[in-house]
């Protein structure tokens, strides 16, 4: 691609677009700008890439600029049937995403995961790995940088663990990981996708560039990710909690590589099957990438999870209160009802995301939780859900700040009071991070004075009465 010589139009100006648009820059292209927002972040990332040399194009000129483009640079959170991209495509013009940009200019090894849940947490579990190891290792992707930020800083000698969103895979065509993860594959964003099978394709294109000389560590234990072996040329290298397979596996308590003992179960900081399945995929990558078991083992052992999954913030009367605000899909949400040991009050809501909550409600009515607060644009979908599954223990409430009040109401000295909302953020926040961190805010507000924010919420409640529906 010779940047020099042609003209792009970044769209979106998210984190990552900001990072697509300096990286163009700083290669002498002519870069154009647009977000249909023009407030707040997106003003201040507009000015600076202003001040960069980036030219902003407003709406009304959208249509007229975007002749003189030659490439679409997409953010991910723009879905490829927007009127913009098609009349890109139409004009037979090129649509790439910031990770495809990225790619293009990585020099050095790629290791990359995807899969529904657990994406995050194993590649965090990998950077710690690498970087115990003593090697330039990056996060990127959709966790950490972008990769268009950390591409020359990491030259030929780095490694770059990637996580690849089903988002991020419509737009990208050149990655070709060294290790390829797939950790699951289960119903998400079909409200952005459609239909699962266009989801699985989405998530099967992470391999569709990989030869014989790359792996692909694939779960075992899912019938969709295990159907991935037949559509790629790289070598396959299992992991699973059931079977002994010919990569990472779970014998006598101890999470195992091909016959050696890596580490017991039991010196995993975090807990809960799905982690140590995110363990054994790590492990699985680390060993192909030729790090040695003692250093596998150490950083594992000292491994204490990611920001927003299951993060116990605080203790208050008694109350544990746990930010999972990460857990953006049902799977997820059963995943951390799983995993939390006693009676809970389970916080759920927000944009809803195409699924059924049908399945959530028969995973809630045998587990630990005793009360569910719903908010949020789809807090009237998850109650029917709820009332179809015969679970009555609800209280709707639609503001967030609300709820997560009377969430603390409702749970008594001993309980927990769980934020895994099974939705998306989009409809009251810019990101799942945004929503962890307001929930930690309100969890924490007065900790000496737990009386007056009683009296706060019974108040709100009052307020809030024709927005609140008590079930049972």
């Amino acid at each position: 691609m010779l940047y020099s010589k042609q003209t792009f139009l970044v769209a979106g100006l998210s984190r990552s677009g900001v990072s697509a648009a300096e990286f163009l820059l700083r290669r002498g292209a002519k870069v154009l700008i647009y977000d249909d927002v023009e407030e707040g972040a997106v003003r201040e990332s507009t000015a600076l890439l202003k001040s960069e040399g980036a030219v902003p194009v407003g709406k009304d000129e959208l249509s007229l600029r975007t002749e003189e483009c030659d490439v679409l640079v997409l953010s991910p959170g723009i879905p490829v049937d927007h009127p913009l991209p098609v009349s890109f495509r139409r004009a037979g013009k090129r649509v790439i995403g910031e990770a495809e940009l990225g790619a293009l200019a990585l020099r050095c090894p790629v290791v990359a995961v995807t899969g529904t849940n657990g994406k995050t947490t194993t590649v965090s579990m990998l950077d710690a790995i690498f970087r115990a190891e003593g090697k330039n290792s990056v996060a990127c992707g959709n966790v950490g940088k972008p990769i268009t930020s950390c591409a020359e800083s990491l030259g030929e000698d780095g490694i770059a663990v990637a996580e690849i969103s089903s988002f991020q895979l419509e737009t990208l065509y050149s990655l070709r990981p060294h290790v390829a993860v797939v950790l699951n594959v289960t119903e998400d964003h079909l409200n952005r996708h459609y239909n699962m099978e266009n989801y699985v394709y989405l998530k099967s294109r992470l391999l569709k560039n990989s030869a014989e000389s790359e792996y692909a560590v694939l779960n075992y234990d899912d019938p969709v990710v295990r159907g991935f072996a037949e559509k790629t040329k790289a070598k396959t290298v299992w992991f699973s909690l059931r079977e002994r397979v010919d990569g990472g596996y779970l014998s006598d308590g101890s999470l195992c590589f091909r016959g050696e003992k890596i580490l017991s179960e039991s010196e995993l900081p975090l807990q809960g099957a799905h982690n140590t399945a995110n363990a054994l995929a790590a492990i699985c990558a680390a060993k192909l990438m030729g790090t040695e078991s003692r250093v596998v083992r150490g950083a594992l052992a000292q491994f204490r999870g990611v920001a927003h999954r299951l993060q116990k913030i605080c203790v208050r009367d008694g109350v544990t209160f746990i930010d999972d605000s990460k857990a953006t899909n049902v799977d997820s949400t059963i995943k951390a009802i799983g995993s939390v040991k006693g009676e809970t009050v389970l916080l759920l809501g927000g944009k809803d995301k195409g699924y059924a909550y049908e399945p959530l409600f028969d995973a809630i009515k045998t587990s630990s939780v005793v009360h569910t607060v719903l908010y949020g644009e789809n807090a009237f979908r998850i109650l029917n859900a709820a009332l179809k599954k015969g679970f009555t223990a609800v209280t709707l409430c639609r503001p967030f700040e609300t709820a997560v009040r009377v969430a603390r109401m409702i749970a008594r000295d001993g309980q927990n009071v769980l934020l895994s909302p099974a939705s998306a953020s989009f409809d009251a926040f810019r990101n799942f991070e945004e929503r962890g961190d307001r929930f930690a805010e309100i969890v924490n507000v007065g900790a000496e004075s737990s009386s007056e924010e009683t009296a706060a919420a019974e108040e709100a409640m009052t307020e809030e009465a024709i927005e609140s529906v008590v079930v049972g």
